[in-house]
């Protein structure tokens, strides 16, 4: 697809190849939090075509589609770590909730209160609830959570295009086995809210109504138990096929 004086036609490219970033983008989005929308995707991954057919014309010998799908997905791996936005402070906060999470759990052989959590911290009960009000906005999974290096993490993993890889599949149903047995372990008010927001896809204001509380507080227990569920995901995902 070139041009009459022997140039590669962009136009054509773009209108050949615009499938093959929405395939990507909706291949991404399947294995991410639910915030992630698939037009952003798309939208960066647009970018990344373009960038590829600038940049193809002063590769000779290589074959496009290759090139243009590296390109396609580097933009889109990009714009994902990007959007990772929890502030470092936060997200050590989080750290140190869910790893208070999973100490009280081994030790109760059951969910911890709020102030048996307070306690493990060394913290009071508001200063617990400060840290979970700054954790707000926390993925169940961020990219770097299961990283070995910079050069393999979460995002490389679950987002290449392993549709023939069946070693995937199993990890992916492990984890969605383990992530529904935790969701069925968290206490009661917890999983409501969990129900209200994913399932119902009410948001923090409807949900206080619901459950009588402030639209901060619910922030809050969003933010708890998020930090049950990843400490549970972190201690069972994998060993549970090892």
């Amino acid at each position: 697809m070139y041009t009459s004086t022997g140039i590669i036609d962009k136009q054509q490219h773009l209108t050949r190849f615009s499938p093959l970033v929405k395939r990507i983008a909706y291949h991404m989005v399947a294995r991410l939090p639910v915030s992630v929308e698939a037009d952003d995707l798309i939208q960066v991954g647009m970018i990344g075509l373009m960038e590829a057919l600038d940049r193809y014309e002063e590769m000779p010998g290589a074959q496009f589609a290759t090139y243009a799908q590296q390109r396609i997905r580097g933009a889109m791996l990009d714009e994902l770590r990007q959007m990772d936005w929890l502030p470092r402070g936060a997200r050590k906060n989080m750290r140190q909730i869910e790893a208070a999470v999973n100490a009280l759990q081994q030790r109760l052989g059951r969910s911890p209160s709020e102030l048996e959590i307070a306690g493990e911290l060394k913290v009071s009960i508001d200063i617990y609830h400060e840290m979970l009000f700054d954790a707000r906005g926390t993925q169940l999974l961020n990219y770097e959570d299961f990283g070995d290096s910079e050069d393999d993490d979460f995002l490389e993993r679950n987002c290449a295009d392993s549709r023939s890889d069946p070693l995937t599949d199993l990890l992916d149903g492990n984890l969605r086995q383990t992530l529904i047995g935790a969701i069925d372990a968290l206490p009661e008010r917890e999983k409501t809210l969990m129900g209200l927001y994913y399932e119902q896809e009410l948001n923090f204001k409807e949900i206080g109504a619901i459950l009588g509380v402030s639209e901060s507080r619910v922030c809050q227990i969003h933010s708890q138990a998020i930090a049950r569920l990843r400490a549970r995901l972190k201690e069972g995902a994998w060993t549970s096929i090892a």
